[in-house]
């Protein structure tokens, strides 16, 4: 439960019908299964203590008085597992049956809650044996004379890990136009258990699971959901044990159909209240309304068995990536042709250093200028070799511009950077950030004085992971007139290139954007060693692979480092050692907070996914924040 990480179980075990005493077992055992891989929440399918296919036997009073007795036995035996257990009983109150979940730990029921929809309609016919749950509490004594309260709006929250707060609906009750999920969800329930019997039928396992996964998303919750198994009986339809444990969208475990499946994954409770509190839109209410029930859970590190993406921003899968390239590339066009509209502009200026960002951003203007029919010979694509420029870099820029058919510009800058070092006194032969950012500033004069002769716009060609990292230089690259790699991480700007490299239809400049691609990162400002680049930006300020997952995980969640570290350790075990990883975090928090002035003062660019670094957009940071309480953690790791 460290880092608000809690492992979570769903059963869909093999029982037998009207035979409470046998599935009690049943459940006892898969409990104690669970518990021995540290499940510390464990969710059972609806009705599972009698079976949900009794149907006229739920009126027999021996199955009620057995379920009831049988539960106080599950309770007694699972009161040595450090869990809060969901079972499915029918249950007797005032002369009325209620089809519910208790809530069990150590030993004691805390609660019961009823359904509040019963299906009566095709094959199911609840309606005729349950009444609806009542949502204020009512008493209910239980054999031995236990008193628990019943009602559906009941929250059960954990002393030690206030973050889990958990509610409970069942089966029908999502499937209804207004689930109890959403008033518990408006009530402060981080986690929903669903006790469910829904029966198999063709392609119902599709909507079942955008179902519940959608669910998860709208709720922003984590979403058990517990289904029967072929233990029902088949008289007329077939139960495939088809659970899920979902969070916000994303659907973390999901049993195989007929299988009988125990399904386990970890709820990250600290990332679900983190979407919860910047949303403004979630707007808390009703809580006044619950009976809120405490319990405890031991904290303990919770081995992680999910999978953490070392890639957050780039999808695994080749056809969700190729998609989400189309999307990014199709909004940074279109952000673009929206600005050289609105100005007036029928051309503009990019730097074309034979790198990656610039590449991007000369595809990006090839395609907005298609979108407003104008010829690309009004692209003035400028290369500017400096001291550091290399043989391949440069061959590359020259053909990338002739192939996409631009206006082809070069300008050295060799001259005009001497003759400035010689009006500031600066020594040629120190290659220290005077040396470097002399020839970046003197670049961007070059482009921005070139747009003005054309009544052109400048294209940034800067990418968000170099934003974040401040690797940018001030009023030089960092600036232009629209930046359409402002929220582009540099892991993503590759994939970008790929894809256009994959579908342009031209082999010649397929050939080119390959070896581009193979090209290291470099911004070219140091003299080469026998002609090849010796600037490599990795070797300075690390991995960017390492640091666009660091800059997910503390912009789009707020992680504190000591689980950012975590999470990449896990993500890149066997790549990176722990002290690399640790190492180039601290560089991350360093840089990310000293360099906040650069991006307070960015030029407009595109939003293009979930995280930005933009002061008009996703960030409003001071930038004279202090970094202190990061570091000091960091340096306890």
């Amino acid at each position: 439960m460290i880092h608000g990480y809690v492992k979570t179980a769903a059963f869909s075990p093999k029982i037998r019908v009207a035979d409470p005493k046998y599935n009690a077992q049943v459940m006892i055992e898969l409990a104690k299964e669970a518990a021995a891989q540290k499940a510390c929440v464990m969710v059972f399918p609806e009705l599972c203590i009698t079976g949900y296919t009794c149907g006229d036997l739920f009126w027999q009073e021996l199955l009620l008085k057995e379920a009831a007795d049988q539960l106080v036995t599950i309770a007694k035996q699972t009161a040595q597992i450090d869990a809060i257990l969901f079972v499915g009983l029918p249950l007797e109150y005032m002369e009325k049956l209620y089809n519910v979940a208790a809530v069990l730990h150590k030993g004691q029921i805390l609660g019961l809650v009823p359904k509040t929809f019963l299906p009566n309609y095709a094959e199911f016919y609840e309606a005729r044996y349950f009444t609806k749950g009542m949502e204020k509490t009512v008493p209910v004594t239980l054999p031995g004379g236990m008193t628990v309260p019943m009602g559906t709006n009941q929250i059960f929250v954990c002393d030690s890990m206030p973050q889990l707060r958990i509610a409970a609906e069942l089966c029908e009750d999502v499937w209804a136009p207004n689930p109890p999920s959403i008033r518990h969800a408006l009530a402060g329930a981080d986690l929903i258990v669903n006790l469910s019997a829904s029966n198999e039928g063709t392609g119902k396992d599709i909507y079942r699971r955008s179902l519940i996964t959608g669910q998860s998303a709208r709720l922003v919750c984590g979403y058990i959901y517990a289904s029967a198994s072929d233990g029902e009986s088949t008289q007329d339809v077939v139960y495939s044990g088809h659970s899920m444990i979902a969070e916000n969208g994303t659907l973390l475990a999901q049993a195989e159909r007929f299988k009988n499946e125990i399904i386990f994954a970890e709820i990250d409770m600290q990332k679900l209240v983190s979407e919860r509190r910047r949303m403004s839109t979630f707007e808390q209410s009703g809580e006044e309304h619950y009976t809120v029930t405490n319990f405890s859970l031991p904290m303990m590190q919770t081995e992680l068995t999910r999978r953490i993406d070392p890639a957050p921003f780039v999808p695994g899968n080749k056809k969700d990536r190729d998609k989400r390239c189309e999307e990014i590339l199709a909004i940074q066009a279109m952000g673009l042709k929206k600005r050289l509209e609105h100005t007036g502009c029928k051309s503009a200026v990019v730097g074309i250093s034979g790198g990656l960002d610039s590449t991007l951003a000369l595809l990006v203007t090839v395609r907005a200028f298609d979108l407003l029919h104008l010829p690309h010979a009004q692209i003035s694509a400028v290369t500017m070799p400096g001291f550091g420029t290399t043989d391949r870099t440069y061959e590359n820029a020259l053909h990338l511009i002739q192939c996409l058919e631009a206006d082809f510009q070069e300008i050295s800058i060799r001259e005009a950077v001497r003759l400035h070092f010689q009006d500031i006194g600066h020594d040629m032969s120190v290659h220290d950030i005077t040396y470097e950012n002399s020839q970046a500033r003197e670049r961007t004069q070059i482009l921005m004085d070139l747009a003005n002769k054309t009544n052109g716009m400048v294209i940034g060609t800067g990418d968000m992971s170099e934003l974040a990292l401040g690797w940018a230089t001030y009023n030089g690259d960092h600036m232009s007139m629209y930046g359409v790699n402002a929220s582009v991480p540099k892991t993503l700007v590759r994939h970008l290139v790929h894809y256009y490299a994959d579908t342009c239809q031209d082999q010649r400049l397929t050939d080119i954007l390959l070896d581009i691609l193979d090209t290291p990162v470099s911004p070219e400002l140091l003299p080469p060693e026998e002609g090849k680049i010796s600037q490599k930006t990795e070797d300075i300020v690390g991995p960017y692979e390492l640091h666009d997952f660091f800059l997910y995980y503390i912009l789009r969640f707020g992680f504190s480092p000591n689980k950012v570290y975590r999470l990449a350790k896990a993500a890149f075990a066997g790549l990176y050692t722990d002290e690399i990883i640790l190492k180039w975090l601290k560089v991350f928090y360093r840089r990310f907070f000293s360099q906040q002035f650069k991006r307070s003062c960015l030029p407009d660019g595109p939003k293009v996914g979930t995280v930005s670094v933009s002061p008009r957009g996703d960030l409003r940071m001071p930038s004279d924040a202090s970094s202190r309480i990061w570091l000091e953690e960091l340096d306890t790791l």
